[in-house]
């Protein structure tokens, strides 16, 4: 295995790290937002308001986002597998 196909490799499966994460981390940003913005309009500064509305909805995209994030590994396992069996 040269160089270049270390990076290639390193580079498809940060792509597809970041393609698994995101819907989730958007979610969490999109609800931490909303929260922060509630909060500041009634001035309610408890901090365990912020937490479990983000947390439910943080599990509720996982359960959603689950069948997507397994294909997009799913993929990439069969792309390093290939690499493998290919010797590329």
């Amino acid at each position: 295995m040269v160089g270049s196909d270390v990076i290639d490799v390193a580079r498809d499966a940060i792509w597809v790290f970041l393609i698994v994460a995101g819907p989730t981390m958007l979610v969490a940003l999109v609800v931490g937002l909303a929260i922060s913005l509630i909060q500041a309009l009634t001035q309610v500064q408890e901090m365990t308001l912020t937490f479990v509305p983000k947390i439910v909805a943080i599990f509720v995209s996982l359960l959603v986002f689950l069948p997507f994030m397994g294909d997009a590994l799913n993929g990439l396992m069969f792309r390093i597998s290939d690499r493998i069996v290919n010797g590329l």
